[in-house]
This record gives C-alpha cells, structure tokens and sequence, in this order.
C-alpha cells in the first residue's frame, strides 16, 4: 500500500487517451496503453519481472502535460493474451513487438524508462535500435547476467534469511538442490494445486526483498502466476542474452544521455551493478538513493525517477 507522501508525489490518476490489442505474431497479442499529451514527447515504460504487467499507478509517473506515454503488457503478462505463455516468449520477441509498437503510433523516436527487468529489455533494445532512442531513465539496474540470477535465487537469502527459508522449504527437501529447475516444473505442470502454490511461494519471496523495511508480504493473486512463470523461464535461459551483452555492447547507446535510479539497499537488483553500468556510459546520471531499497514507489526512488524524467525531458527536447 502507498504511503499518502508518496501518492502526493504522483499525478494525479488519468484513464489513458486510447487502448488497444496488437497481434505480433506466434500467437500473441499485447494490450497497450496511450497515455499524456499526443503531442509530447514520446516515451515508452517497460514493466518489470518479466511478467509483473502494468498498472494504472504506472501511468501517474509521467506528467501528462509534458508526455505522450506508452505503456504496454509485456508477452504474457498482465492483459496480453495468452496469459502466462512461454512459448514464442523471449527477449528477442519483446524488443521486436517494442519496434511494432513504436511504429503503430507513429513514433520515430523515445524515452526509454524501465525498471529492474524493465532496465534489461530497455538497454537490450537500445543497443538493437540506438536509432530509436532519445535517452534513458532507468531503475534497479538488472543486466540479465547468470551472477545476477544466482544472487536472486540464493544470495539474497544473507539479507532476508526468513523469506529465503519459506521460499525454500516450500519445495520437498529432495528438489532443494536446484531451486530455478525445480521451480520452474512445478510453475509449468498441468495441474493448479502444484503450480500455484510455486507461483505463490516465488512471488512471496521477491516482494518480501523489495523494501528497505523487511515485511513477510504475500505472493498470491494472477500477478504472481505470470511473474514466478516468466521470471523461471528467463532465468533458466540466461534471459535469453549472451553473458555480459550489455555491458560489452555499451558503445552502441554510450552517446546518450540517462539517468539511472538505484537504491543503495537494493537486494533484489545491488547497486554494483549499476555502478559499472555508468562506468561504461559517459553520458549517464546515477542517482544512489540512501534508505531505499528495489521499489520503485518508495519515496527517495519515486523522487529521484520524477526527476530524473524532467532532466531527460530538458535534454531531448
């Protein structure tokens, strides 16, 4: 639940200016949003995950005023249909149907903003379509690498032992020895009394590390299916990235300006990584936030992404 501080700090709600389903191939259409001033500068959001899906809170980030905002439902996730799916569902598809949905609306060019899985497909398109991109505002900087993956499924645990220990002992004691694997069955079997309650356990887990405060915090409803389902399926295909991509294909968007947003105690997403992100990129601002950790709505994040945005704004307008 959002504190009244930070709802104060987003804008206030809007329905979007258009919705619409794209088909994109393999079976697949995707739900997206048009949000802000058609006339303003475009920008696309890029949700988390994969598998989180958007929200209306999502579209509060943006001054309407200032934006015309994308938003859209990632393969699988949210109200793209098939829900869940894994099939035709890989980072190269997602940059593939972003470049589908920019030239449905007749966009030339954006902002790319995305956190933590957001960063990943929003760097990975950059580095594929430099030509697209006027800039960046990034979050909780997640490069897709497998030290990231193993540190999601194992380190974490040395900061938040309780939730790390539910999120292990919910497997038999005989599957304990390769959680993504053994996970990842149960999340893809037939029957719901053996994938739901994996999806449950999963999502539990990383919403209980997404804070700087510790809260055992549940993992049920549609969200958590789609997000433990796609998170499993990336993360036992290396995310679909050669090891170190981004950082080894860096001089592709180096010349473009960001701002990188990275809470000091973030777990889920440690801010080593978005150090040697901005080592590697001349034109980019990090912002470390003290006393905060991954999400994005927490009120140091949310101010320094506010104001990252307008910073962006002045640069590529």
């Amino acid at each position: 639940m959002r504190s009244v501080a930070e709802d104060q700090q987003l804008f206030p709600p809007r329905v979007p200016l258009n919705t619409t389903r794209l088909e994109v191939g393999d079976g697949h259409d995707l739900y997206v949003e048009e949000c802000g001033n058609p006339g303003g500068i475009p920008v696309v959001f890029l949700h988390g995950g994969p598998g989180a899906g958007i929200s209306a809170v999502h579209r509060r980030l943006f001054d309407p005023d200032l934006f015309r905002v994308i938003l859209f439902d990632q393969r699988g996730s949210g109200q793209s249909r098939p829900f869940g799916a894994i099939t035709a569902n890989t980072t190269q598809d997602l940059i593939a149907d972003m470049d589908v949905i920019r030239a449905h609306f007749g966009i030339d060019h954006w902002v790319i903003f995305g956190g933590s899985w957001g960063s990943t497909l929003g760097l990975a398109y950059g580095i594929t379509h430099p030509e697209r991109c006027l800039g960046f505002v990034l979050r909780g900087i997640f490069l897709g690498t497998k030290a990231e993956v193993d540190w999601f499924l194992y380190d974490m645990g040395k900061f938040y032992p309780e939730a790390w220990d539910r999120f292990v002992h919910a497997l038999p004691e005989n599957e304990r020895g390769d959680l993504l694997e053994h996970y990842f069955k149960r999340l893809t079997a037939s029957s719901p009394s053996i994938s739901i309650p994996a999806a449950e356990s999963w999502s539990a887990y990383e919403n209980s590390c997404a804070t700087l405060r510790a809260e055992i915090r549940g993992g049920g409803g549609r969200m958590a299916v789609s997000l433990a389902t796609l998170e499993a399926h990336y993360f036992r295909n290396n995310c679909f990235l050669e090891d170190g991509f981004i950082l080894n294909n860096m001089d592709r968007i180096a010349h473009l300006p960001a701002v990188v947003v990275q809470g000091r105690h973030d777990v889920i997403c440690p801010p080593v990584t978005a150090s040697d992100l901005v080592k590697a990129w001349p034109d980019a601002e990090l912002k470390m936030v003290d006393n905060a950790g991954h999400s994005a709505l927490e009120p140091g994040i949310l101010q320094e992404l506010l104001s990252g945005l307008r910073r962006i704004a002045h640069k590529v307008s």
